[in-house]
């Protein structure tokens, strides 16, 4: 039984996009990987819109009955509860926004506190709803409350597409520490396009590489 890796942050935060990567990443490197969409609350751009080209790199997708389409009432499959008991080396869950997107996820909570799960919390400070970290953190609490489960990683994310430069993301590490300051958590990754470059970066922090066209990027 994998232990489960839980994307989730603020509406438009990227959650989507990182939980991509991720998910791309660890079927590179060999492993077995199941992607469960749970994104109930953006009708734009699911993981499981992207489930053709995932399946094609062997990574199994779990996703709305409606994904695919724009729809903003997709219904959760029974399915899902399968990967509670998955022998995929990775699974992985791509949640809604905000704590109407955890809603949904706190559904399954007790199946996530049997099997043992990390939830990284996706944010940026580019947002308008999270323009300070004080308010980037009473988002983050909302979603545990809404979820009953509880952050245990934060995931920096610049979320400015085609327009973003190294100097954006490198801007953004202060406020980003602030943010683990005031959840007494870490900093486990920072989302970079490729073609970035921003230079070596402390640890426990590495770099996630963002792979993914959104739909209505024009160039990227």
């Amino acid at each position: 039984m994998a232990q489960s890796t839980i994307i989730t942050g603020h509406y438009g935060a990227g959650k989507t996009t990182v939980a991509l990567a991720l998910a791309y990443d660890a079927a590179a490197a060999g492993h077995s990987v199941t992607l469960v969409d749970l994104d109930i609350v953006n009708p734009y751009f699911r993981s499981g819109d992207d489930a053709a080209t995932l399946e094609k790199q062997g990574i199994r997708v779990i996703a709305p009955a409606m994904s695919g389409t724009t729809s903003d009432a997709p219904a959760l499959r029974a399915e899902i509860f399968s990967a509670f008991n998955t022998l995929a080396d990775v699974v992985l869950f791509d949640v809604g926004g905000d704590d109407v997107g955890a809603t949904a996820l706190g559904r399954f909570h007790e199946n996530f506190e049997q099997s043992g799960y990390e939830m990284h919390y996706v944010f940026s400070a580019y947002r308008p709803m999270t323009r300070t970290p004080e308010a980037c953190v009473e988002i983050l609490r909302d979603i545990e409350q809404a979820s009953r489960l509880r952050a245990t990683g934060l995931i920096v994310n610049h979320n400015l597409a085609a327009d973003t430069s190294a100097q954006d993301i490198l801007d953004q590490l202060p406020y980003a520490r602030a943010v683990a300051q005031l959840t007494n958590l870490p900093i486990i990754a920072v989302n970079v396009p490729e073609g970035i470059d921003i230079g070596e970066i402390p640890e426990p922090m590495r770099t996630i590489k963002r792979r993914v066209k959104l739909p209505w990027e024009t160039r990227y």
